[in-house]
């Protein structure tokens, strides 16, 4: 199933977990194991606020396609409950959009025609203002103009950004997106992160699952990091950024003199390896830094203020790194 709108016969749930009604998703316990006893996610609490776009971060395998399945009601979970939208899923459904694993349409048709198709498949959809929906899909999402243009000739970002629009057939108060930049060149990597923004910006909450750390940390306002089926961190991004240290860096052929003028400024955890010397920041200014080590005769090639990444985090947390870029 590629993109998920509406699913008749959805499991209805037990009663919602507790939690902020403010919130568009909670799990509590959240658990999934396979035959032959393969936990794919591990007692999953998870907290997604409204309105935010939040970043479903880990390496592949790490249970994050499992977990958004099981919350669309794809797969049944072992154990555990949630809430989408503060109500069971059944109730919810009709307000949530997704893109499950990619876009899947008909090349030869185009781009009207095969939202055209998806509309007529909700069974919750008036056929009398089909074209109407459609036609603010596609604008909404940018491709009023390529609506005539064949599916086999879009290009990969006019592709993803389609099946965008099917997913907002809808009024959505939340969207689910699995991985929507993989396989993108740069330029379909930049429209879907404009579209997601755009879509924030208009108030529906935006869950994107991704592998690359990079990608997320331009486009999202909260994450949470799953490693082998566990969580291991979640919150805003400024938080879990929060939790590491901002350093100085500094080029220089003069590496001892310069580690001898950081410590002596006070600078802790002063670390040299020729050509560069860094350090915690603390509270000085680089340009107090700066002008100290040319006192001292340091010259100096390069000189730029590091701020911690996802990336630094993940590996501070597990010891382990992933795709930072794609």
């Amino acid at each position: 199933m590629t993109v998920v709108t509406h699913e008749a016969g959805a499991p209805s749930g037990a009663a919602p977990p507790s939690g902020d009604p403010g919130d568009a998703i909670v799990t509590h316990g959240l658990t999934k194991r396979f035959r032959g006893g393969q936990v794919a996610v591990d007692a999953l609490d998870l907290t997604v606020p409204r309105g935010s776009v939040f970043g479903f971060l880990g390496p592949n395998g790490s249970g994050k396609t499992t977990t958004i399945r099981m919350l669309l009601g794809l797969v049944a979970p072992t154990a555990g409950d949630y809430s989408v939208l503060g109500m069971p899923l059944a109730r919810a459904l009709p307000r949530v959009g997704a893109l499950v694993e990619g876009p899947a349409f008909y090349p030869y048709l185009s781009g009207e025609a095969n939202l055209l198709r998806f509309d007529a498949a909700d069974p919750t959809a008036a056929g009398a203002t089909a074209r109407t929906r459609v036609g603010e899909a596609l604008e909404r999402v940018g491709l009023s103009a390529a609506a005539g243009k064949r599916f086999r000739n879009y290009s990969l970002g006019m592709r993803q950004r389609l099946a965008i629009a099917a997913a907002l057939l809808g009024p959505r108060e939340l969207l689910v997106l699995d991985e929507p930049t993989n396989g993108l060149d740069p330029q379909g990597t930049r429209e879907v992160r404009a579209l997601v923004k755009e879509i924030a910006a208009d108030g529906t909450t935006v869950f994107v699952s991704s592998h690359l750390l990079a990608e997320v940390e331009q486009m999202c306002t909260h994450a949470a990091i799953m490693r082998t089926g566990n969580l291991v961190a979640q919150g805003t991004i400024a938080s879990l950024n929060g939790g590491l240290t901002t350093r100085i860096r500094v080029e220089t052929p003069d590496a001892a003199d310069a580690a001898r003028v950081l410590d002596a400024l006070g600078l802790a955890d002063v670390r040299s390896a020729a050509p560069e010397v860094t350090a915690e920041l603390g509270g000085q200014a680089p340009e107090e830094i700066n002008a100290a080590l040319v006192r001292e005769g340091v010259a100096v090639r390069g000189l730029a203020v590091v701020r911690p990444s996802l990336e630094d985090v993940f590996v501070g947390l597990t010891g382990e790194g992933f795709d930072v870029d794609g």
